[in-house]
């Protein structure tokens, strides 16, 4: 594909960032390649109550084979899996950080990913930290910002449409796995 040209088209609706700045942290490409990269998440802020967003996105996130790593100081346990008081307590490598903490956590928690050495950190829906996303970008990190990771991948997975979401992608061919 050349430049310019991509396989989605340009969704605003669900972010409150200014055009330039969806340009910059929203890229479809970006998206889809570090969402294939991945293979271990921690997500900062998984809640043990299974009816907050953050469960929904963890629990979707293990069923579609990504390693999830809970990250709440008040859990033992989350989803199965062993949850930890932050990043740097994770044993092991982590690809992706996903952030569900309100903004003025996040760059303390962009500064425990970049000593964790992680690929990419993720700002869930309207959690905007502009200082947090230079802090990461000036380490090496790819930034994703205002995006619901659980959306993007069911997005770019060809799923939402089977619930009735307009995902905004257009084909005649038969739904697959980008990743």
């Amino acid at each position: 594909m050349g430049p310019g040209s991509s396989l989605v088209c340009d969704i605003r609706m669900n972010s409150v960032l200014p055009p330039e700045l969806q340009a910059k942290y929203q890229d479809p490409n970006r998206i889809r390649r570090i969402l294939a990269d991945t293979r271990t998440i921690a997500i900062v802020g998984l809640s043990k109550d299974s009816q907050r967003p953050s469960y929904f996105v963890g629990s979707y996130l293990k069923y579609e084979g990504y390693q999830v790593i809970p990250v709440n100081p008040t859990a033992d346990e989350i989803l199965g899996e062993r949850a930890y008081p932050d990043l740097l307590s994770v044993p092991g490598p982590v690809d992706l950080v996903d952030i569900f903490r309100p903004p003025a956590a996040c760059v303390e928690i962009v500064q425990q990913a970049i000593q964790k050495q992680a690929k990419a950190v993720w700002m869930q829906l309207r959690i905007i930290n502009l200082e947090a996303a230079q802090l990461a970008e000036d380490a090496g990190l790819e930034v994703i910002i205002d995006r619901c990771i659980k959306m993007e991948h069911g997005r770019y997975n060809g799923s939402l449409h089977w619930v009735g979401m307009n995902t905004e992608l257009v084909t005649a061919r038969k739904a697959r796995r980008y990743f």
